[in-house]
């Protein structure tokens, strides 16, 4: 038995704990499903819009401007929801937020089925928009909150893995909103509204699903509600070392955004949010307008080609959470980096190459850029300290969606103008600044417990 072990043992003898091994096991479950089903409904609401897409716009008469502004409208929202979910979060716990966002989401996702059922002062593309932005929102609000809450309960041995779970639902989601909006679209009668509200049936499960759950106990331990802390740590957490490791936290005084930017933070703040922008800018654009990207490349779009591009991303991701707390962190981070750079280089270069070529650069992109993208879900909630993990999530998860939101946005308008060649080298330049970054800064946080982490990468 290690000192930690022991010093939790004690406690624990001292405290009282009343809970079995299969009761913890039970919570951790029930904490794994509410919270990737989070990042699930965060791919679903995305994923859905690419095979409507040509129907909205049709019914709707909108220019591609404004079917750019659908589309990342929920990017955009993100950008609002993710600081203001990470702020209230540090402040007034991840618990009451935890439900809040949800139920928010629920209320927005019931919005589209009525979009321009009602006599409103703004077009109808602007009250789409409007209810996408209030998705994002609450979705945002989710990745600043549910993440911290989920690194905060994870043993450190396989935190990792329970981390990238949450990537592997997101791209769960994304391909089974293209799969279910394409059948949709193809086989019934249903209008576009009702296509993208049946998110409504996902958010509605999952917010019933975490009423009762309990509030961080590193959290309470942060603000010095030490019996709290300790009984909900007994109550619900498996390891004795990270029990102990939760009571070896010193308590930083401040936290917001001053700390953020603070001598002794600046490079973790810097590090995760220019890995996060760099690694789902390129994909967010690509990848929502999938079908309309391998035409322009003189390939067959439809069911095969979104699905294509997202299923193996789904496999890239499931790699690196099968690999991630056994090879560590900067092997799956920083090398896939610069394989995703050359592919997008080559793609963009080589004009005239094959077909087969071409699906299998495109496929390629889409597994490593999984692969390391996975890892973006796992750094914030470890390198952040607690006083400033959801805050410090949210502003990455904001940062990140300005360079999403603005591909989503851009991408119709480039490739018409630019052509699909710069296109894809501007998306280029972009993800080797991420890798160039990531070289430099990227830590090794494998094995090590959220004290560890978070004060190893701040000296």
């Amino acid at each position: 038995m290690t000192s930690l072990e022991k010093e939790a043992a004690v406690s624990a003898a001292a405290f009282g704990d009343k809970t079995s091994s299969a009761f913890k096991r039970r919570f951790m479950i029930r904490m794994i499903i509410v919270l990737t089903g989070g990042t699930f409904l965060d791919g679903y609401i995305l994923g859905i819009v690419g095979p409507v897409s040509s129907k909205m716009t049709a019914e709707l008469g909108i220019s591609t401007v404004w079917e750019g502004l659908i589309a990342a409208g929920a990017l955009f929202g993100i950008l609002i929801g993710s600081p203001l979910g990470g702020w209230a979060g540090d402040k007034f716990g991840r618990k009451p937020l935890f439900i809040l966002d949800m139920g928010l989401f629920v209320i927005a996702s019931v919005m589209q089925f009525f979009v321009g059922s009602t006599q409103l002062f703004i077009s109808l593309p602007l009250q789409l928009f409007v209810v996408r932005l209030l998705m994002g929102i609450a979705i945002g609000a989710e990745y600043s909150v549910g993440w911290p809450l989920l690194s905060e309960f994870s043993p450190a041995r396989i935190r990792g893995r329970l981390m990238g779970l949450t990537l592997i639902a997101w791209y769960a989601g994304f391909m089974f909103a293209f799969v279910v909006g394409y059948l949709l679209d193809r086989y019934t009668d249903l209008g576009w509204r009702n296509i993208l509200g049946t998110s409504t049936f996902i958010a509605m499960a999952l917010f019933l699903g975490r009423i009762g759950m309990p509030e961080s106990p590193r959290w309470l331990w942060s603000k010095n509600r030490v019996n709290q802390a300790r009984s909900i740590a007994h109550r619900y957490m498996e390891s004795a070392s990270d029990m102990a490791d939760m009571e070896r936290e010193v308590a930083h005084s401040g936290g917001g955004f001053r700390m953020l930017f603070s001598r002794q933070y600046w490079r973790v703040t810097l590090f995760v949010s220019l890995f996060f922008f760099c690694v789902v800018t390129p994909y967010f654009a690509i990848a929502t307008f999938a079908d309309s990207v391998l035409q322009k490349f003189g390939l067959g779009g439809g069911l095969a080609g979104g699905v294509g591009l997202s299923a193996v991303a789904l496999a890239g991701s499931v790699a690196t959470v099968l690999l991630i707390d056994k090879a560590g962190r900067r092997v799956l981070t920083v090398p896939p980096q610069w394989i995703i750079t050359v592919i997008l280089v080559i793609l963009g270069v080589w004009t005239d190459a094959p077909g087969a070529v071409v699906l299998g650069l495109f496929l390629a992109f889409s597994f490593f850029n999984a692969g390391c993208g996975t890892l973006t879900c796992i750094y914030p909630g470890e390198v952040f300290p607690t006083e400033i993990r959801g805050i410090g999530t949210g502003f990455a998860a904001a940062f990140s969606r300005i360079g999403a939101g603005l591909g989503t946005f851009l991408m119709p308008w480039s490739i018409t103008n630019l052509g699909p060649s710069v296109t894809i080298l501007i998306a280029a330049g972009i993800a080797a600044v991420g890798a160039g970054v990531s070289q430099w800064l990227a830590p090794e946080t494998k094995g090590k417990s959220l004290s560890e982490t978070a004060s190893g990468f701040s000296h």
